[in-house]
């Protein structure tokens, strides 16, 4: 099996916790992007949690926003948790001004789940390519995608709300589970990157 490059990007958030996960599933190269140079290295790419604002201010300054888009509509699969989960949205429900990077057909809802003190880790189930996958959440300032279109597919939700959604080959959840020790959702974007190198756009 040839090995796969994820990118994380490392420009504010938990990115470091994102490439350690990653480390940990057989025949996945996972490194930092910062800059065009190393976005053109990867294959695919995760957007880690943070703050959605700062991310997008330092990747517009850079014009990076603009090369993962262009990346994302030739056929990249990019991965967003939490912060990243906003920055895929095509609408901040409470922020309509936000920029993002307008990828994913959803209206997402910020810190939906209370403040940092608010945080709590609970069992999730999430519904992915016909396996139903058990997975433990984390959620910290957590956001939650208010509504969606009907080509995007919803994965997980928790207490009515839904926390985990796909569309294509763009995946996002509201929590972390790169904070737990639990690398199911990684492996499940693994194979989605896989699918996209067989099955190029």
């Amino acid at each position: 099996m040839t090995a796969i490059n994820i990118g994380v990007l490392a420009v504010q958030g938990d990115f470091h916790a994102h490439i350690k996960m990653l480390q940990t599933i057989a025949e996945v190269n996972a490194q930092e992007v910062r800059t065009e140079t190393d976005l053109a290295g990867v294959d695919a790419l995760v957007l880690p949690g943070g703050e959605s604002t700062t991310i997008i201010k330092l990747l517009s300054r850079s014009y990076l926003d603009k090369e993962i888009v262009k990346r994302a509509q030739s056929g990249m699969p990019i991965y967003g948790t939490c912060a990243g989960l906003i920055l895929l949205a095509k609408e901040v429900s409470e922020r309509p001004d936000q920029p993002t990077l307008q990828l994913m057909d959803i209206c997402a809802a910020r810190n939906a789940f209370g403040r940092q003190i608010d945080s709590f880790e609970t069992d999730l189930t999430v519904s992915a390519s016909g396996d139903v996958i058990p997975v433990r959440g984390l959620f910290i300032r957590a956001p939650f995608v208010a509504s969606h279109d009907s080509s995007v597919q919803v994965l997980a939700t928790y207490r009515d709300r839904v926390v985990a959604v796909q569309q294509g080959r763009l995946l996002a959840t509201a929590f972390h589970p790169e904070l737990t020790g639990d690398n199911a959702i990684h492996k499940y974007f693994a194979s989605i990157v896989r699918g996209s190198i067989e099955r190029p756009k």
